[in-house]
């Protein structure tokens, strides 16, 4: 009889750690968060800079995970960063850069956390570099207003508007191409409304883009921009 009850206790607290085993404690999976989108403060978006080197200036990102916290600047000759000038990755909140003089740059940066975790880019700004003897400027190219990128559309009248500046406050003037090909066929010259209505057809791609001039010679060339009907 105390054989008997031997055997079974044995058998229970095997049983018993067997059971264990098959319900081991699963730990709760850890999430990363990407850090804050940085706030530029400096160069602002049209600014005609006049020194060089120039300091870029930003504020500091926040990290929900409380990681460390780099920054990827990058400068760019076009809208679309295609073509990067510069690319630095710091863990400061300012960096100092001899750039070309007299050209219109581009710039934006993001944040990056210590798990490789990135945030999205800070808006596109543009600037100007001074230029050496230079008498005149080229205006800013021209940014998208409406309609949006890409979007799809559904009147037979739309309105394309777009924006310029130029750091000589020079009167402009823009020539208008649009067509359902591209490049786009020149529609119109010398307007100087940033904004102009054309007939669209349905079911089609339509390419516009916009050529800004200054009367001094100057003009710059925008990108080409798209949208469905």
């Amino acid at each position: 009889m105390k054989k008997c009850a031997l055997i079974f206790i044995i058998a229970l607290v095997f049983g018993c750690k067997k059971s264990d085993d098959v319900n081991p404690t699963v730990e709760p999976e850890v999430i990363n968060t990407a850090p804050t989108v940085p706030l530029k403060t400096y160069p602002t978006n049209g600014l005609f800079c006049t020194e060089n080197p120039l300091e870029f200036r930003w504020n500091s990102a926040t990290d929900k995970d409380g990681d460390d916290i780099t920054y990827e600047l990058e400068i760019a000759s076009d809208a679309g960063f295609n073509n990067i000038i510069e690319q630095v990755t710091i863990n400061t909140t300012s960096k100092a850069l001899v750039l070309e003089k007299g050209i219109e740059l581009n710039w934006r940066i993001r944040a990056k956390d210590n798990k490789n975790e990135v945030s999205p880019y800070s808006p596109n700004w543009k600037f100007y570099t001074e230029g050496e003897g230079v008498v005149n400027y080229v205006p800013f190219t021209p940014t998208l207003i409406a309609p949006i990128l890409d979007t799809k559309v559904s009147v037979s009248l739309i309105t394309l508007e777009w924006s310029s500046s130029d750091v000589d406050n020079d009167p402009l003037s823009y020539d208008i191409y649009f067509g359902e090909t591209t490049p786009p066929s020149l529609i119109q010259e010398n307007i100087t409304s940033s904004s102009i209505q054309v007939s669209i057809k349905p079911d089609q791609t339509n390419y516009w883009k916009v050529v800004v001039k200054d009367g001094k010679g100057g003009e710059a060339i925008g990108d080409i921009w798209k949208f469905k009907s």
